[in-house]
């Protein structure tokens, strides 16, 4: 199947803005984490098609996964 995943301010460094993964069926946002190589705690936001997502969901084809980091300002 394959996924959409989009990745916002530092999480784009060496990784790009938009990848798409072809990934077995069933799969969830948690192995993507893990594949692109981001450490659980640098993930603020999880949506899935523009919903509030969960690590453990199960993904289907054409699904799009948006990843934020936790973000600072004043």
């Amino acid at each position: 199947m394959q996924i959409k995943v989009r990745l916002f301010a530092t999480l784009r460094e060496g990784r790009g803005k938009e990848l798409i993964m072809d990934l077995e069926p069933g799969l969830n946002p948690q192995l993507v984490i893990d594949l692109l190589q981001i450490k659980r705690d640098e993930v603020a936001i999880l949506l899935v098609n523009g919903m509030d997502g969960k690590f453990d969901q199960q993904l289907k084809d054409g699904d799009t996964v948006s990843i934020f980091p936790p973000v600072g300002g004043g």
